[in-house]
């Protein structure tokens, strides 16, 4: 909210210091927006309680009416009644934002009633909600890592070891924006339901998510001699790490204000990086999932595993799901929304109070990343063996030959990268512009067609303007063309290109 806002002065609401007032002329008035605009929670709040650009809640509320924010999430507008005996609003101005309010409700028909009123509760958990949950949570998990391991093979199995404090974790299954599932499948439940009655599972916790020790009296590393025996009496071992809601969340956040926030390093807590160590030591087979909503730095222990399965939160049944991708039923497809880094890379970048892009995100990055955005493996093979490009006006048409050279059927996404050769004002590094997630059958080939329309070719100069400049070169593949990705995949992106310079299409 205050970042949408930019500056404004104290006591009239005015855009101060040469900032726009965003919402109100760039959204509302340039954009020509006409719905109703709602802040971040607990964000307005913040204004005199911590960011001390007011000294009072009904300044607050004020400042925040008076830009055009119509409804505040928290409890700040109720003040506006003193904000305005105190002259600070004028009743036209609340008058507006309940009109927007209001105007919306009537456009959803909630006024005269909707579809929705008739949804009976029964419709919560039936049959074809479960089955759209468990497609998310198959098709999310991305796979970082497997020398050959996965999908395991339960005829060599005779014991298998699940270890780790997200292994038999309901919190690590919901993140920490959920309702209450009548029923949760952990990871641990997962594989105990999904293999023969003839393998043996052995369960250890191993450690606590971030204290160090279970048993509050107990002395320090308490589960830790219990997993190395466990791993050790293993053909094979399930190594479920990662946080949870309890220890990730907004700097702040109401539900859990001591301990979820901004974190100070990549590394997951020390009682986890002991117990991965440990485990590792022992020297069998090890597959480690990370059950964590961001990126993380696994250190040494992801070169020494020999699979790495990034499971997210998969959600309260999702046990279910990663018990599926690690025996094979369901091949790994996901793909990274946001790039892994070195922990150490972070002191490379800019300060947090530095707003530059530059270093951050795939667009910006100068350095080679811990797992690049866009990345993720299969149990098959796929490549994008060739590309073409033509015009079709106001888009380009990107049609792919694909192949998977592998085993295994498995869904791939097939990702378009644009970079605008020639332009001061692109970013740094190709960017995504297109993708579309198609099946490919083991040993076969297919095609796709995926169209980037023109606008999104445009790059931003430095008045804020979107223009047309440069020649668009497109990179067609299964990640992005970077020397990470093609390291990591052992394949490189297609380049294609109109070779036409993007100001003559003006």
């Amino acid at each position: 909210m205050e970042a949408v806002m930019g500056a404004y002065n104290r006591t009239n609401g005015e855009p101060c210091c040469g900032s726009p007032a965003l919402i109100r002329d760039l959204l509302r008035e340039k954009w020509g927006f006409e719905g109703h605009f709602a802040s971040d929670c607990w964000a307005i709040r913040d204004f005199h309680m911590h960011h001390k650009v007011t000294d009072t809640a009904e300044e607050s509320a004020a400042l925040a009416l008076k830009a055009g924010c119509d409804l505040n999430c928290g409890n700040i507008y109720l003040y506006l009644l003193i904000a305005h005996q105190r002259g600070l609003v004028t009743q036209e101005e609340i008058c507006q934002a309940a009109t927007r309010l209001f105007t919306t409700r009537y456009m959803l028909g909630l006024m005269e009633g909707s579809e929705y009123d008739t949804v009976p509760y029964t419709a919560v958990e039936c049959s074809e909600h479960i089955k759209k949950a468990d497609e998310a949570s198959q098709k999310s998990p991305v796979l970082l890592k497997n020398d050959g391991v996965l999908p395991l093979d339960v005829n060599k199995i005779k014991t298998l070891a699940v270890i780790g404090p997200n292994a038999n974790s309901r919190q690590a299954l919901i993140g920490n924006y959920h309702g209450t599932s009548s029923r949760y499948i952990t990871v641990l439940e997962g594989l105990q339901d999904a293999l023969p009655d003839d393998v043996r599972v052995l369960y250890s916790q191993g450690c606590d998510l971030f204290k160090d020790c279970v048993e509050p009296l107990a002395l320090k590393d308490d589960r830790l001699s219990e997993a190395i025996t466990t791993a050790e009496c293993a053909d094979i071992v399930v190594l479920a790490v990662g946080l949870d809601e309890t220890l990730e969340g907004e700097d702040g956040d109401t539900g859990n204000a001591d301990a979820s926030g901004d974190k100070i390093h990549l590394l997951l807590p020390m009682s986890q990086q002991k117990l991965m160590r440990a485990v590792l030591d022992v020297g069998k087979p090890t597959v480690i999932l990370l059950m964590a909503g961001s990126a993380i730095d696994l250190g040494e222990s992801a070169g020494r595993a020999n699979a790495l399965l990034l499971t997210w939160y998969p959600g309260a049944r999702g046990g279910k799901a990663v018990a599926d991708i690690l025996l094979g039923h369901v091949s790994p497809s996901g793909k990274l929304p946001v790039t892994f880094y070195h922990n150490n890379q972070l002191d490379e970048m800019p300060a947090f109070t530095d707003y530059a892009m530059r270093g951050r995100t795939y667009r910006y990055i100068e350095f080679e990343p811990l797992f690049p955005f866009g990345y993720g493996l299969t149990y098959g093979d796929v490549c994008v063996q060739s590309a073409n490009i033509r015009d079709d006006e106001n888009a380009y048409i990107i049609e792919a030959v694909f192949h998977n050279g592998g085993a295994r059927d498995t869904e791939e996404v097939i990702q378009v990268y644009c970079g605008n050769s020639g332009s001061a004002n692109a970013p740094r590094n190709p960017r995504l512009c297109g993708f579309r997630r198609v099946m490919c059958k083991a040993q076969a080939a297919g095609r796709v067609t995926i169209r980037v329309a023109k606008e999104q070719l445009l790059v931003i100069d430095p008045q804020g303007e979107p223009v047309a400049e440069g020649t668009p070169i497109f990179y067609v593949g299964t990640g992005q063309p970077d020397s990470v990705t093609c390291k990591l995949t052992g394949h490189q992106a297609i380049r294609v290109s109109p070779t036409v310079d993007l100001k003559e299409r003006q």
